[in-house]
């Protein structure tokens, strides 16, 4: 075995980004605005910007399709880019989608998946406008492209927070991770006694947020109408943690978050307690939350304080070394990055 070969687990996802594409920092395209690096690249079309992101979604790594029905795995596919499209403030518009396939798979299978996307398009009032079907030896891979736009001086980057900024999370956090975690025990508990039938009614929400998230476009318009431009946004792929240090990273600042400012849903309180799990740690580290991190400066406050699904969570200070959470008794804890990894 070579002992200088260098193993992607020890990189990890964004490590590896980084190592592949550091060669590409420097564009030959006067067009390319922004690229690796971001929630999406961003073209400059002349009088406004073109965003692209694009994701993809592989069987036995981003889901099970023991419990995944087709339809939302669809739907799902679409709501994830189109995340990332609202993370840059921008409006979606359009999505290309690629499929690679088995032959397990019955043309019934496919048309259930276009269903979900369909249903997408539909809520996003997006269209389908191109794509791509191939083999696969082995199971199902569903990539899309989301495409949209934004007025040049609305485009909200990962990079543009500043000390004193607020940092404020849109719906509840830890939701899809417990979501996660009920699937897989009752699949464990079907695969042992076959007869016994799955209990999920009583986790109707969170299972929901993990098979068919939705993105936070909503929030976009209302900040919109209320004349908010944050200085910084991301969408919660991998975890609250996670992406404060994205922004942080990109800022060189360092945060001051409030574990009873962390918004948990009821439901993912009581049951990540049921499964001996501490709640908050779902909520930093959980991800596929899908709802938008971004930060305001303290004058825009009281725009926000009475939306109902805006919540104020803390603020970034110049301080790079201390990135902490305050607990409800009042110590400070430094916070770990430890969202979900690739490798």
């Amino acid at each position: 075995m070579d002992k200088n070969r260098k193993e992607i687990k020890d990189l990890g996802e964004f490590g590896l980004i980084d190592h592949l594409t550091s060669s590409f920092s420097t564009y030959q395209q006067p067009s390319t605005y922004v690229g690796v690096g971001d929630d999406a690249a961003v073209i400059d079309l002349g009088n406004e910007y073109l965003l692209v992101s694009t994701d993809m979604l592989v069987e036995g790594i981003h889901f099970d399709l023991a419990y995944t029905p087709l339809h939302h795995l669809g739907y799902k596919a679409v709501a994830v880019n189109i995340s990332d499209i609202a993370a840059m403030n921008g409006k979606p518009e359009q999505i290309t989608i690629s499929i690679a396939i088995s032959n397990r798979f019955s043309v019934e299978a496919l048309e259930q998946v276009y269903e979900g996307v369909t249903a997408a398009c539909t809520n996003y009032a997006i269209d389908l406008v191109g794509g791509d079907t191939t083999s696969s030896t082995s199971g199902l891979v569903i990539s899309i492209t989301a495409i949209g736009r934004v007025a040049k001086n609305k485009l909200v980057q990962r990079k543009g927070a500043k000390a004193n900024d607020v940092i404020c999370v849109t719906g509840d956090l830890g939701a899809a991770y417990m979501g996660l975690q009920i699937l897989e025990r009752e699949k464990e508990v079907f695969l042992t006694n076959p007869e016994m039938q799955p209990n999920l009614e009583v986790y109707d929400y969170l299972v929901g947020r993990i098979l068919k998230p939705e993105a936070r476009t909503d929030v976009v318009f209302d900040m919109a109408e209320k004349n908010i431009l944050p200085t910084a946004m991301i969408d919660v792929s991998d975890g609250l943690a996670s992406e404060l240090f994205h922004i942080c990273k990109q800022n060189n600042l360092g945060f001051r978050i409030y574990e009873d400012k962390i918004p948990v849903d009821n439901q993912t309180y009581e049951t990540a307690i049921e499964f001996k799990i501490d709640p908050i740690t779902c909520a930093l580290n959980g991800g596929e939350d899908y709802e938008l991190l971004f930060s305001i400066p303290q004058s825009e406050i009281e725009k926000i304080k009475l939306h109902p699904d805006i919540h104020m969570i803390g603020y970034f200070h110049a301080n790079t070394q201390e990135r902490i959470m305050v607990t409800k008794q009042g110590n400070s804890v430094a916070v770990q990055a430890q969202g979900w990894t690739h490798f």
